[in-house]
């Protein structure tokens, strides 16, 4: 019992930290690439992420507003987390 305790207690920490981690690459993905550490960070982040990213996108279209699109990625992954979150007890 302990043991799988310690198992969630993980597992609700990796989920917490990839919630991070998508916010951090919704806020990084405002800014367009500088140069310098900002890029290194900001390359990294997608890296981390684009795993997720990547089959809700073969799935979902983004959705036209006018000559800009909008990606619904982020929104599905963040709400997928969190019912996750939630049905894990975490």
């Amino acid at each position: 019992m302990i043991f799988a305790f310690g198992i969630m207690s993980v597992v609700c920490l990796l989920l917490n930290l990839f919630l991070v981690l998508v916010f951090v690459r919704v806020i990084l993905s405002w800014f367009p690439p500088t140069g310098g550490v900002f890029d290194a960070v900001q390359q990294w982040v997608f890296q981390a992420t684009e795993w997720a990213f990547a089959p809700l996108r073969k799935v979902l279209p983004p959705v036209r507003l006018g000559a800009a699109a909008l990606d619904l990625s982020p929104i599905v992954l963040l709400v997928g987390i969190s019912v996750l979150k939630g049905l894990l007890r975490c």
